[in-house]
């Protein structure tokens, strides 16, 4: 087992259009890769997907100052691309284990130790909101997402889409392949890959605060789209899953 300073984690967190809450997401993250640095080598990687406003020149701004900070900018492509693009920097800069979170201030920081305690225990710790804070609607939704992803995979997974998730950047890596490249519900299918060849997974509870600042860019209407084309295309990637069982 590695010792404790060798672990290298990068945190992947996805921005767009964050210039109210980006400033104060990185300086409430960054002490956690400070503290687990990985003689050095650990990364706070925030990813910028084609914001409109100040994020990306926020996120250069902290990087002067912070060395473990990696601002990432690309073409605006949607959350799932952003963090499957984030996943696979990692992975390609040597990442032990990955974390993922949001930019919208709704996770906690503090919590973070309980899955890193872990991390040698399961190949996946998730968080479950389990009294959340973001909208009745957005609750529906997940529960209906639960609902679709037992009816076509044929598995239960707790908290599919959730933005606090750790991973072994080796057992992400045997099946990021399996994701399709730009795919837009990237965290949910990783989750029911990972339940399907029965990795070892444990769900913890999270706090999960309304939004701290800006516009949620997610609409009800998109959400209905996002749902829909789901629905269409979860037949084909439990095909693609299965084949490799």
């Amino acid at each position: 087992m590695k010792r404790e300073n060798r672990d290298v984690l990068y945190i992947v967190i996805p921005a767009y259009n964050e210039e109210e809450t980006i400033r104060k997401v990185i300086g409430d993250w960054y002490p956690v890769v400070e503290r687990h640095n990985g003689e050095g080598r650990s990364r706070l990687v925030v990813i910028d997907d084609g914001s409109r406003d100040r994020t990306c020149e926020i996120m250069l701004e902290e990087a002067e100052k912070r060395p473990l900070l990696v601002p990432v900018t690309k073409e605006n492509s949607g959350h799932g691309a952003t963090v499957l693009h984030g996943y696979r920097y990692a992975l390609r800069h040597g990442a032990d284990f990955i974390f993922q979170t949001d930019s919208d201030g709704q996770t906690l920081p503090a919590e973070f130790e309980r899955f890193w305690n872990l991390r040698n225990d399961y190949d996946c710790v998730m968080g479950w909101r389990k009294r959340r804070q973001d909208g009745f609607s957005r609750v529906c939704v997940s529960a209906v997402l639960r609902l679709v992803i037992r009816l076509f995979f044929r598995v239960r997974v707790t908290d599919p889409n959730v933005p606090y998730r750790l991973m072994k950047a080796s057992v992400l890596e045997k099946y990021l392949d399996l994701v399709p490249e730009d795919y837009f519900l990237s965290n949910v299918l990783i989750s029911v890959i990972f339940t399907v060849y029965r990795r070892k997974m444990k769900s913890i509870p999270i706090t999960f605060r309304p939004r701290q600042g800006g516009v949620n860019s997610i609409n009800i209407p998109r959400i209905l789209r996002i749902g829909l084309r789901a629905f269409c295309e979860f037949p084909r990637l439990n095909r693609r899953i299965r084949e490799r069982l």
